[in-house]
């Protein structure tokens, strides 16, 4: 199966539940064993088939290498394709177990991870971070004001509170990106190298200590390196890195063998293409809010915890509580939505995670409740606890806005398949 490329479009009902259970083989994963009852699955092959057609055609027409669909509903795998190469240069068929950069959708694992210290008792979301990371402490907000010919200068402000665990948590810390967007404050984040792969989330962390913030905490969604200061969080309380401290608390219990911050020398031919960054040897930066590599299968197995209240397979990494709150609207009516607000109308956010709030507004299927990230190199994935779905789309292209499209078609397919 590790060498076939799997393709559904054309197979009966009978091989496509023998290829459900080879992948339960795969991925080691008996909460997602299938049965021969399509009852049982309750979605419509046929719309899911018209999904990999789609795909097909557009990695046929040069506009991706290839992409990995898998969709589970009621805790049973019932979709899966790998479509396309991994590796243009080479022609590598893509497979069921590539491996790609999933950049943000590292975000709610690192999440998660901050939730396993709060319910330690070791963490509290209402702690200033400066509470643990004291070079935080005082940091002013950068206001753009202009004189009388119109320039643009930067003016330091105190801020009228400290940023918190939970602002970090729903990016409303004050902290910025400065890849997204324009301004002052994001000019001084771009000269500080914030991305260096060098470098250390402690010295991270310096660096930003000396940086403005965009926007009073608490005050403003903007998406952020608030994440990436969670991770600095995490490896300061717990006296762990970031990356054994994931495996540990989080993917080594989940058995989500090929999830980290590097790939390891005998699986480099399993890695979807083109080489940035580089995850063929391990890094000094391991950054909580992009740095993960991960399959379809190993992602799912991530979203099927959330999606059980925190458990898989007789594993718990969180309370259900946790993952209720996890999961619920942090921003409410009070916080503003800054200039580029991903979520988008009918969404909120919760920690790490969008979620929709309503029925309508957005312009996309799902129900309220759903929830769901995505990451600038193509990959994306969805919880939907009202109808026990989940889906995972691994792709890689750098290209946001055509991705989002492709992300969008894949949430019509996928919803107007369920019966």
């Amino acid at each position: 199966m590790h060498k076939a490329r799997i393709f559904l479009a054309a197979r009966s009902l009978t091989r496509f539940t023998s290829v459900l259970l080879a992948i339960t083989v795969v991925f080691g994963c008996a909460s997602l064993r299938g049965r021969d009852d399509e009852r049982t699955y309750a979605v419509s092959t046929a719309r899911l088939t018209q999904l990999s057609a789609l795909t097909a055609a557009d990695v046929q027409k040069g506009q991706f290498p290839g992409a990995v669909i898998l969709v589970a509903r009621n805790g049973k795998a019932v979709y899966s394709d790998a479509i396309g190469v991994q590796d243009p240069k080479t022609g590598t068929p893509m497979r069921m177990d590539s491996i790609f950069r999933i950049a943000s959708m590292t975000k709610p694992l690192v999440t998660v991870g901050v939730l396993t210290l709060v319910e330690d008792g070791r963490v509290q979301l209402t702690d200033p971070v400066s509470r643990h990371l004291p070079e935080l402490k005082g940091l002013p907000v950068g206001v753009e004001k202009r004189d009388a010919s119109g320039k643009a200068s930067l003016e330091l402000v105190p801020t009228l509170r400290e940023m918190t665990v939970q602002d970090l948590l729903r990016h409303t810390s004050g902290l910025t990106y400065g890849v997204f967007g324009r301004s002052l404050v994001k000019d001084e984040y771009n000269k500080a190298e914030l991305f260096n792969p060098d470098q250390s989330n402690g010295e991270l962390v310096a660096k930003l200590s000396k940086l403005p913030l965009a926007f009073q905490p608490g005050t403003t969604w903007d998406y952020s390196m608030s994440t990436d200061v969670l991770g600095a969080l995490i490896e300061r309380v717990s006296g762990q890195a970031l990356d054994v401290f994931l495996a540990v608390r989080i993917t080594k219990p989940l058995g989500m063998a090929d999830t980290g911050f590097w790939v390891d020398t005998a699986q480099h031919g399993r890695i979807a293409e083109p080489r940035v960054p580089d995850v063929r040897k391990p890094r000094r930066f391991l950054s909580g809010g992009g740095g993960l590599v991960s399959t379809a299968g190993d992602y799912l197995r991530f979203a099927q915890m959330l999606l059980n209240g925190g458990k898989l397979d007789g594993v718990r990494i969180l309370a259900p509580k946790t993952v209720a709150l996890m999961t619920s609207d942090q921003l409410g009516s009070a916080i503003a939505r800054g200039p580029l607000y991903f979520p988008g109308p009918g969404y909120g956010f919760g920690f790490g995670v969008q979620v929709r709030v309503a029925a309508g507004e957005a312009a996309s299927l799902g129900s309220v409740g759903d929830y769901s990230w995505a990451g600038v190199y193509g990959t994306t994935f969805f919880v939907d606890p009202k109808e026990r779905l989940i889906s995972v789309w691994m792709m890689r292209r750098t290209n946001l806005a055509a991705n989002a499209y492709i992300w969008r078609r894949m949430r019509s397919l996928v919803y107007t398949a369920l019966e």
